[in-house]
Parts: C-alpha cells; sequence; structure tokens
C-alpha cells in the first residue's frame, strides 16, 4: 500500500488484508482476535554489535529481517541509532520527532536499500522529512551517503563524474552506496536521462572512456576469481564487464526525493518510466495531527512562557490542532475553487520558529 496516494485508499487495503487474515490464517498461526497482520512492524536493525569487556568491537551485528516486539521498541531503537549519527556528524546534526508515520517510513527506506538492487522514490511535499529519514536509513544501513552539491559550473559532466565515483565504489570496491537525488539538483532534464539510463541498465552511455573499460575488468577479475572460486579458464573482458556493472546494480542504492506537486511530476513519469518501475515507491501522506503536535511539543517544552503548566499544555496541542484545520480548509478551498493550496510540514515548522 506504499504506493498508495490518499489515506482512505490505504484504509480500504488494511481492511481487506485484516479480514483475509482472520479468515484465512486466523487457526494456522493462533491469532487473537485484536492481533493483525497489519499492526506488526518489521525491521532488520534490531540485533546488537558486540564488543569484549574493554569495549572493543568483536563482530557486528549481522542484518535480520524480523518482527519487532513492540513499536516502542523500534522507536527506541530508532532514537539510539539518531543518537550514533549525530555523534558521527556532528556538523551535519539532525533534531528528528520520530512519531508513528515517520517510523513507517524509516522501516521502509531501511528495507529497501538494504536488499540488493533496491531503489527508492519518496514523493512527498517539502518538510515531510524524505531527506532526512534516507539519511538516518543509510547511516543504519552502514551505506556511504552520496548527495550532489550544486554551484554555478555543475553541469552534466560534474554529475557523471560524482556517479563515476560511486560506481568505482560499488563495483571494484564492493561498498554500499546511498545515492539521494532531490527536485531541487535536477539542474537540467539531461540528470534525469543519466539516472533512467542507470536504473534500467545499470550503464550511462559515455560515462566510462576506452582505457576505463579496459582496467576495471583487470580490477574486476581478481574479486570474480575470489567469489567464484574457480580455476578454469580465464573470464573474458565483456564477462567481467557485465559482472563489475550486476555488482553496481546490487551495491548502489538509487534514492530519488520528489515533489508532487505541479506538472513536472507527472510529465518526468511520461518521459523516463525507469525511474518509477525501478524504484519502489513510498507515498509521504501529510503528518497526522499526533504527530504535528509532538512535533510542536519537541521545540515548545523547553521554551519559557510566562503561564501556567496547563496553558502550555493546551498551546502545544491547540498549535498542532491550527495546522490541521488549515489544512482541511485547503481541501474544502479546492473543491470549491479547484485550486490547490498546499501547507505543509516545512511551513509548519516556520510558524512553530516565528512563534
Amino acid at each position: 500500500m506504499d504506493k498508495l496516494t490518499n489515506n482512505n485508499d490505504k484504509k480500504v487495503f488494511t481492511d481487506i488484508l485484516n479480514k483475509t487474515t482472520k479468515e484465512k490464517f486466523r487457526e494456522s498461526l493462533g491469532f487473537d482476535d485484536d492481533q493483525l497482520l497489519t499492526n506488526m512492524n518489521f525491521c532488520d536493525f534490531q540485533r546488537k554489535d558486540i564488543y569484549d569487556e574493554y569495549g572493543e568491537l568483536i563482530s557486528i551485528a549481522p542484518f535480520v529481517y524480523e518482527a519487532c516486539p513492540s513499536f516502542e521498541d523500534c522507536r527506541k531503537l530508532a532514537y539510539v541509532k539518531l543518537e550514533g549519527y549525530n555523534e558521527k556528524f556532528p556538523s551535519k546534526k539532525m533534531s528528528l520527532v520520530i512519531f508513528d508515520d515517520a517510523l513507517s517510513h524509516l522501516l521502509k527506506i531501511c528495507r529497501i536499500i538494504n536488499t540488493s538492487g533496491g531503489n527508492a522514490m519518496l514523493v512527498g511535499v517539502g518538510g515531510s522529512g524524505k531527506q532526512s529519514l534516507t539519511k538516518l536509513s543509510s547511516y543504519i544501513c552502514r551505506q556511504t551517503f552520496y548527495q550532489c552539491v550544486l554551484n554555478k559550473s555543475f553541469g552534466d559532466t560534474q554529475f557523471k563524474e560524482s556517479i563515476k565515483e560511486l560506481y568505482l565504489i560499488a563495483g571494484p570496491q564492493g561498498g554500499a552506496v546511498t545515492f539521494i537525488l532531490t527536485d531541487a539538483e535536477i539542474k537540467y532534464e539531461t540528470f534525469l536521462e543519466a539516472v533512467n539510463s542507470m536504473l534500467a541498465t545499470g550503464e550511462i552511455p559515455g560515462l566510462f572512456l576506452k582505457e576505463d573499460r579496459d582496467l576495471i575488468p583487470l580490477q574486476q577479475k581478481q574479486v570474480y576469481m575470489k567469489e567464484a572460486g574457480s580455476k578454469g579458464e580465464d573470464p573474458s573482458t565483456n564477462f567481467l564487464w557485465q559482472y563489475f556493472i550486476n555488482r553496481v546494480k546490487d551495491n548502489l542504492h538509487t534514492v530519488l526525493c520528489f515533489s508532487p506537486v505541479g506538472v513536472k511530476f507527472r510529465s518526468r513519469a511520461q518521459q523516463f518510466p525507469s525511474l518509477f518501475s525501478s524504484c519502489s515507491i513510498d507515498w509521504f501522506l501529510p503528518w497526522p495531527e499526533e504527530a504535528l503536535i509532538s512535533v510542536s511539543e519537541k521545540f515548545l517544552k523547553e521554551f519559557k512562557i510566562d503561564n501556567k503548566k496547563d496553558v502550555k499544555e493546551a498551546l502545544i496541542v491547540h498549535m498542532g490542532k491550527v495546522h490541521k484545520m488549515v489544512d482541511e480548509v485547503c481541501q474544502i478551498y479546492f473543491q470549491q475553487m479547484r485550486r490547490h493550496v498546499y501547507v505543509t510540514p516545512k511551513s509548519y515548522l516556520s510558524f512553530i520558529s516565528m512563534y
């Protein structure tokens, strides 16, 4: 149901799934009446690293995709990972509120990029948390995170050079890479042509020169022989090149962060089909009221206001409700005037900071 674009459609799906699991699987799985498959969450970063008595790392925890004991346990674990991220990257510190919706998206992104050949398309309005959750997911999955840094001279050549570096990390070195591309970084539509080709075939025309195409198979040969353990005939250059491309497809995880607002999203779906068919789509819907309240609580909890405690608590709830009310009015405005007006999570955060 990740691809569904509104809560009503998602509810129809979950109702059908709940009804089916109750009817068909109750006896075989020993379900209680309240227990439903749709209430279960799965996660692959629950195991812990093993350290010796001196605090030295003995073995890194394996990724095992298994059911979470509870949503709260999973949330605590996500906050521990967030602390680890902030310690490792103090200059890129993130202050996230991991409410239920954000946690669900985090688990989905981790699941996608931790799968061989997994690519994601996150669709949502600005400020939904697409980039922040991708950064955290990449850290959790122990991957190299890469995002283009635009400047005036940044064009096709620089973009392809950046991707070429990622190919060399993912191919010969076998390193897992998260490559994020947002709407704001698509300076020219040719960037999307390159990404479309990369997702469709694993190759971008003209990315490697002839000397690269001769050198890379030689670098890859040792890795292939070690992995295959074969002592027969030497593999051909073409075979080793394809082996390199397959490794890149497995290890280089592209995460596209797009906004559905405007005509560009629709036209890109027609022009670059692989962006949509080769990615797992996850649609970020408007934040629910509980999420809005928990965000305002985070920012206002330490904020000193000269009033009673209950007034401050009411203010925190009121802020979340105000944003929700404006969102509802926008929908009524669309029904009457047939014009979209968006209030995004970004406008909610600026509303709080302005206060």
